[in-house]
This record gives structure tokens, sequence and C-alpha cells, in this order.
């Protein structure tokens, strides 16, 4: 029987920035607000004209549902630091029919094909917290060193919860760079409240946006939520990328529940042929409260299936507690669930901060 630990202050504002609560979605969110904050638009299958939802899928929980987990469960400890064996040092530009994946951490990812460099959430921070002193803590080292980064052509942020859109990265990349920058609708205006004179290109489900050098983004839906602050839940659209390369389609997921696995078999149906899948594989527990907006390993290859990709990378794990398993778990269950499935492990690797792949 699991004994109810009561979480000290810091982890609770872990567990809350995990949910959307606090920290990585609002320091308060407990309600949708009465009026959008960030997009007015008209009505679509995914926007009722205030707020945006996932069709047919689960909307986020209430108060009542954090209290349990406040209450009820226990929180696996993570080490205070963990250094990854790995720390890259990216060329300039990757040219011809290749692309390389670097992971920078979490669920921040450097990728370079046709000249034309990307960052997909970008997340240079010590905190995933809209707090200075509260809030996730790093406790692994970003995999590129900030000043290592080459030149930045695009940004991707696939959702505003802050392990995604961190504003003081953007800011640092803003200044050096002025890329262009990718971001479901709404997500804009929280950009440009922190940063005045951004300039950000906003996509709905659907969106085809095209690069330099024959290098195109596709927009697409994934089964999530937003917030940042108390009032502004669901104001802002989440999604995930399609990146189409001289080396194949990438398929960048920042967060997504599984759901029916609807939005994976679209994507899959839409782009046939995917190379490379980036599947978020942790913060999953407590299942009875995370299953609806983030997939644990079981459900990430699932995904990998229905998808149709010839390879996956795992991330979102061992950077931030966000949730309650341990650190080590989602790669341990990950192996786990390649083996039931009969899927060779070197198709879906766990990977760690400042490890490349080249496709």
């Amino acid at each position: 029987m699991r004994v109810a630990v009561r979480p000290t202050r810091r982890r609770l504002i872990k567990m809350l920035s995990a949910t959307g609560l606090l920290g990585t979605a609002g320091y308060a969110g407990f309600g949708p607000g009465r009026a959008n904050a960030y997009y007015q638009g008209p009505v679509s299958d995914h926007f009722d004209g205030t707020l945006f939802h996932n069709p047919g899928g689960t909307q986020p929980g209430g108060p009542h549902r954090i209290l349990q987990i406040y209450f009820m469960e226990k929180w696996e400890k993570w080490p205070a630091k963990v250094e990854s064996p790995f720390l890259d040092k990216p060329p300039s530009e990757v040219t011809g029919q290749r692309a390389r994946i670097a992971f920078v951490g979490h669920a921040s990812w450097l990728i370079q094909a046709g000249g034309v460099n990307i960052l997909v959430d970008p997340q240079w921070s010590d905190r995933a917290s809209p707090f200075a002193r509260f809030g996730p803590t790093r406790c692994c080292a970003p995999g590129i060193r900030f000043e290592d980064l080459p030149k930045i052509h695009a940004i991707l942020v696939t959702h505003n919860h802050y392990d995604h859109l961190d504003l003081a990265t953007l800011a640092r990349l803003w200044a050096r760079d002025k890329p262009r920058i990718i971001t479901p609708l709404g997500n804009d205006v929280i950009m440009r409240e922190g940063i005045l004179d951004l300039a950000a290109t906003t996509v709905d489900w659907g969106d085809r946006t095209e690069l330099d050098n024959g290098i195109v983004v596709h927009t697409e839906p994934t089964h999530h939520w937003s917030a940042r602050g108390a009032r502004d839940r669901r104001h802002a659209l989440w999604a995930s990328f399609v990146i189409e390369t001289p080396a194949g389609r990438i398929y960048a997921v920042g967060d997504s529940g599984l759901g029916d696995g609807g939005t994976f078999r679209h994507v899959g149906t839409r782009h046939p042929g995917i190379r490379m899948a980036l599947l978020p594989i942790g913060a999953y527990e407590p299942r009875w409260f995370m299953k609806h907006q983030h997939m644990n390993p079981d459900d990430a290859v699932k995904a990998f299936q229905i998808c149709g990709a010839e390879m996956a990378l795992g991330h979102h794990w061992g950077t931030f507690q966000l949730t309650t398993e341990a650190r080590d778990a989602p790669p341990l269950a990950l192996a786990e669930a390649l083996a039931q499935k009969g899927i060779a492990a070197d198709r879906f690797r766990a990977v760690q901060p400042g490890q490349i792949i080249e496709i």
C-alpha cells in the first residue's frame, strides 16, 4: 500500500509546474478566464471562439485533482546534478542529403539540414518556471553550450508551458541572430510581452511554412493544452511540427498524450515515410492524472507504430523533475515496451543531452 507523503513547498511547485497550474504553465492556472488573452479568430474544429481544445479528446483537469497528488502521491528523489557523457559542438551548417539532429536536453533540439539551422523548444535556463527561486531546476546541463550554437535561422515553439517556451532563451537568440520564429496561434503575444521587438510567424494546425533551401515546416495537431498564468488556460494553441528536409521528414512532438492515437494516425497519413520521430517519453506519473497530457514510454511506442516512422528518439526526460517517477524510469520503461512489442532497441532510443544522430 502506498504511503501518503506530503511534499515540501518546493516539490509542490514542481508538481504544479508539470501539470500546468504553476511553473511550466503558469502560477495558478485554475480556470480558462472569460475572454481570450492572446488570440481572436474564426471558430474551427479546435477553437470555439474563446478557447482551443482537443477535438474528441480530453481537456485538462481542475485543481481538486492537483490536491489529490499533493496529499496522496509519493515523489521519487532525483539527483541534484547529473553529467551527460556527451557534449556537442555543432558545425556551422549541414548540407547535402543529410540531416544532423542534436539533443540539447528536455524537449530542446538542434536540427541542421539544407544549410538551415533550426531549434525546437529552446531552453537554456536553469529553471522551467516563472519564478527565479522556485520551480523545477535543471539537473543536467544543456548538451550544447549556448556560445557553441551556430547561427540559428529558425525556431519552432510547440506551446507555451514554461519548459517549452522559455522567454529568457528566446531573448538571447533573438538578440544574437534574429531568427524566424514559428509558433501556434496566440503564443506570439506572450513572446512580445517579454521581448518587445520580437517578430513571430503564427500558425494553425494544417499550415505549411517555407524556410530557405527547400526546408518546409508543417504544423500538425497534438493532444495537449496550454497556460502560463492564472486565467489563460487554452487561450493559445499547441502543436507538433513535421519538417521536410533533404534527408526526409522529421516529426517533432513537444508534449502530447496518446489519446485514441488519432493525431499520430493523421500525421502518418498526411506525411508518409517519416524518417525520424522525436517523441516525449517522460513526465508521465501518476497515470490517473497525466495520461491525457503526457505519454508514458508504452504510449510513445504505440505512437511510433501508429505514425509509421522509421526511427524515433525519446526526449522530455532526465532534465527537469516535473512529475513523480524516478529520473531513470523512462529509458528503462522504453526498453521494456520495445521488447514486449518485438521492436529493435536501436529503432527507438532514449537520448541524453549532447547526443547526435545523423540521417
